[in-house]
């Protein structure tokens, strides 16, 4: 199976950029919304100063909580989930199954696509469960990676990374498929050289 999706046709905007120095105190999650057809996708809904930080912004683009479809958790740390239950009516991703109301579908991610331009791969290495969302877009690849990447600038050794090797084969995956890279709690940046693998 190919990495990158077979469509191009997603679209994507962050909602709100996050930020940490370290493991904590003071951590926001960067959240995102990607559009394909009928699925609006919101990726990572966690810890943001205010709930408005992700609101403000979907409002903007004419859409409130009830018109998302699905959200996508890169990991189940709850700086990056925190904020999921905003979107009541989604159905919500994470590496081992979908889940809605009060019906659990097990699933695998690796290869899960919610339309043909996005697709969830498994990405373990800051956690066991990792998951990447893969959006072809007209512009190339954007991956929603969590936090395989905190930020652009890594952190190169992620302290709470369970093991490094496992990190870095997932951090070249993702690096092989991508032109862009969202980053948990950073702003995108491209997927080049220079980048912490």
């Amino acid at each position: 199976m190919t990495e990158k999706p077979l469509g191009t046709s997603a679209r994507h905007t962050v909602l709100t950029t996050g930020y940490t120095l370290s493991t904590g105190p003071g951590v926001a999650a960067t959240v995102s919304y990607v559009c394909d057809g009928d699925r609006h996708v919101i990726v990572d809904p966690g810890m943001v100063a205010h709930r408005d930080r992700i609101l403000g912004p979907l409002l903007a683009l004419g859409l409130g909580p009830d018109d998302i479809t699905d959200v996508v958790l890169s990991h189940h740390h709850p700086d990056n989930t925190l904020n999921v239950g905003l979107f009541g009516r989604a159905r919500i991703h994470d590496h081992k199954a979908e889940y809605r109301n009060d019906q659990w579908t097990d699933r695998d991610a690796e290869g899960h696509e919610l339309t043909p331009s996005l697709r969830l791969i498994r990405t373990p290495g800051h956690s066991a469960e990792d998951i990447t969302l893969l959006a072809g877009t007209a512009d190339g690849v954007v991956a929603f990676a969590g936090d395989l990447w905190w930020r652009p600038d890594g952190p190169a050794d992620d302290p709470v990374a369970p093991d490094r090797e496992t990190l870095r084969a997932s951090r070249l995956r993702v690096l092989a498929a991508a032109d862009v890279i969202v980053p948990g709690h950073g702003a995108p940046f491209p997927a080049g050289e220079g980048v912490p693998v």
